[in-house]
């Protein structure tokens, strides 16, 4: 394997994540619930597990160890995002999003200190540009609703354990796995859920089965489902503490194509993360 080839998966991922996210938005707004989109991404992710064990010759690995990292990582990142569907209806998103989208602080601690990962100054410096960027990328206005109790803020704080902790044990299991078969357990967790997210489905709502509704999201989630694959091949052969900021960074792409899309102009601070997160990729990519 080459050793720059993680760095052409991450910019492969952060592209499509980045796209998927600027497009996520069409199908909601047409009347097709974000908790069917997880629905409908868990049903994309398995032609994508497919044609990842057809790329290894079918050899998944099924020991005990394997399969008991690939479901724990599968879980706990559709997991993390079923609570995050409960989180947005309960407590306020501009307080929200900034907590979890700064995940990869919890990886990055654990592959520093239990996986001794090193990387160089520069590399660091394009690291904290990159946190930084990515808190100011998840900005969103403040509401003006009350807000009561703290559960939004706990179960906000285990989505942010869960994302990362995910992201470390796919690390973790390092060459003792293949990428793809990380792809298939991920789907096997989704498919698994999936019943859940369809209980948190509100069915007596008029709900778009057409075209901008149902098989919008098939086309969109399906970047999500690639993207994922591509993931697992970055964070596989790079390092998970530059790997896993970098792919936080996605959402330069979304807000490049949401002002081109939808003529919508970010929030100053939004700006200043797109100029830190172009920094941080120069920096973490030697």
């Amino acid at each position: 394997m080459n050793s720059r080839a993680w760095l052409a998966y991450a910019m492969i991922t952060t592209l499509l994540w980045g796209v998927w996210g600027a497009l996520i938005e069409i199908p909601e707004k047409a009347g097709f619930p974000a908790t069917l989109g997880y629905s409908t991404w868990a049903l994309t992710m398995i032609p994508v597990a497919i044609l990842a064990l057809k790329l290894i010759s079918w050899q998944l690995e099924r020991d005990r160890r394997s399969m008991s990292l690939g479901m724990s990582a599968g879980l706990l990142g559709c997991g993390g995002q079923l609570i995050l569907f409960q989180v947005l209806r309960i407590g306020p998103a501009y307080i929200v999003f900034p907590i979890i989208s700064l995940y990869p602080v919890v990886t990055i601690i654990l592959s520093a200190t239990l996986l001794k990962e090193r990387a160089s100054r520069r590399s660091w410096i394009g690291i904290v540009f990159a946190l930084f960027a990515i808190l100011m990328l998840s900005y969103q206005s403040p509401e003006s609703s009350p807000v009561e109790g703290y559960l939004w803020l706990v179960l906000a704080i285990v989505v942010f354990l869960m994302w990362g902790v995910q992201a470390f044990i796919m690390k973790f299991a390092g060459d003792s796995m293949h990428a793809e078969s990380f792809a298939f357990y991920t789907m096997s967790s989704a498919v698994l859920l999936t019943p859940i997210a369809l209980l948190m489905t509100d069915f007596a709502l008029t709900i778009n089965w057409g075209f901008t509704g149902l098989y919008s999201a098939m086309l969109i989630q399906s970047l999500n489902a690639v993207g994922f694959l591509f993931f697992a091949y970055s964070i596989r052969y790079g390092k998970a503490i530059i790997v896993v900021p970098m792919m936080a960074l996605a959402p330069v792409v979304t807000v490049i194509l949401s002002l081109i899309l939808y003529a919508v102009i970010p929030h100053p601070i939004i700006i200043g993360g797109m100029i830190l997160a172009f920094i941080a990729i120069y920096l973490m990519a030697e």
